[in-house]
């Protein structure tokens, strides 16, 4: 990747705050990986939605809702790669999207699945609660904030069924290399599962170059739009060999016909169907995925691992911790630091810098010890490091 000096981006970053991100007046948004803020065109398209329903929402479901739906599929289709719209499944969340494959596997006693040690509980639990079928869970340390090959390597074994990764991990911020992971695991004939919340909006995903066999995306983080909406993909003939446990009302062929009790299940992930679709979620998705191919996620990409490493800079001036690998090539827009020496000093940092207006996280590692997580989006400008770091050296004056 060829990382920017200026840290100034391609597009024009003036107006996309003024236009899109309006609080970037007043708020300097450093909380992306936890919940990002609409864009101002997502907003309008889902407040206009929502007063649909609320004067006819039978008229604007068939009209307007139902053809949403369709460009949602094709969008998302066509923004990863995938070979068909059908290869795409809207979900509730990553925990649901997960569960949902992990229960239409047929397991056998013995198998095993890798992931790395920093993976956060949506792409693990699905996975742990398979051991009540005998499937074993292989959980290796990280190396460079992630799962690499050569950690997989060293613990893959004839009955490896199943890799799963982070695109970008949440608390390390290190960067996954699909490409890599996906042909060792496609070599093998092992299923490569992304979860993708982290990324989506930021770095390009191509699932067929990538080999990637199942991938999900919850909405409200690096897609910027709303909670309890996200998408589900998942490898055409891979779909096909897959036995849902939970069947809904539109997970079936000729599913309008309701009383006609035909369990034939849909073709491709729309299987996976979990009945009546997030409407304003739907017009959310699709009006921040606008936003994303406007600015080019690439350019995204570029101008946020760039400013993201101009604050791994400054905090090395001031001697900080920093778990987030260096290389820009292994990290993109997440930052994660030591930030004081016990967790309620951390909280008190946090603390005072949501009541300047500047959202942060604490998170804790494996053994507890507290960090501070920075994470930034497209809009996020020097501007907004300057504020943090005057903001950030008078919380940390007196603890």
């Amino acid at each position: 990747m060829t990382i920017s000096t200026t840290l100034t981006p391609v597009y024009d970053i003036s107006a996309l705050r003024h236009n899109e991100f309006p609080l970037s007046e007043t708020v300097t948004y450093l909380n992306h990986a936890g919940i990002s803020p609409l864009p101002q065109r997502s907003k309008r398209t889902t407040q206009a939605a929502i007063e649909s329903m609320a004067h006819n929402a039978s008229k604007f479901f068939g009209a307007e809702g139902i053809p949403m739906l369709e460009r949602f599929h094709h969008e998302l289709k066509t923004y990863i790669n995938a070979e068909h719209a059908g290869d795409i499944c809207p979900v509730q969340s990553n925990s649901l999207a997960f569960n949902l494959i992990a229960n239409a596997i047929d397991w056998h006693p013995g198998d095993n699945i890798i992931f790395c040690d920093v993976e956060f509980p949506a792409n693990t639990y699905p996975w742990m609660a398979l051991e009540r079928q005998g499937v074993t869970c292989k959980v290796v340390p990280a190396q460079q904030g992630t799962l690499t090959v050569e950690a997989l390597d060293a613990v893959v074994d004839q009955h490896t069924r199943l890799v799963a990764v982070s695109s970008l991990q949440f608390f390390t911020g290190g960067r996954a290399n699909l490409t890599a992971l996906g042909a060792y695991c496609r070599e093998r004939g092992i299923l490569f599962s992304v979860d993708a919340i982290q990324s989506i909006g930021h770095m390009p995903i191509d699932v067929q170059a990538m080999n990637i066999d199942i991938l999900a995306c919850g909405g409200q983080k690096s897609l910027m739009a709303l909670t309890g909406i996200g998408f589900l993909y998942v490898r055409p003939d891979l779909a096909e060999q897959m036995h849902p446990a939970l069947v809904a009302a539109n997970s079936v062929e000729g599913w309008e016909h309701w009383l006609k009790y035909d369990m034939t299940l849909r073709q491709g992930a729309l299987r996976f169907m979990t009945g009546t679709f997030n409407v304003p979620g739907i017009f959310a998705v699709v009006s921040s995925l606008a936003l994303i191919n406007e600015l080019g996620v690439t350019n995204i990409d570029t101008h946020t691992t760039a400013l993201a490493s101009h604050f791994m800079d400054e905090l090395d001036k001031r001697g900080h911790e920093i778990v987030t690998p260096r290389n820009p090539d292994l990290h993109g827009p997440i930052v994660t630091f030591r930030a004081a020496e016990t967790s309620e000093a951390t909280d008190q940092i946090v603390k005072y810098l949501a009541e300047h207006d500047i959202p942060t996280v604490k998170h804790l590692d494996a053994q507890g010890q507290a960090f501070l997580r920075l994470s930034l989006h497209c809009y996020n400008n020097k501007q907004d490091s300057e504020r943090f770091f005057d903001i950030f050296s008078s919380a940390v004056q007196p603890l």
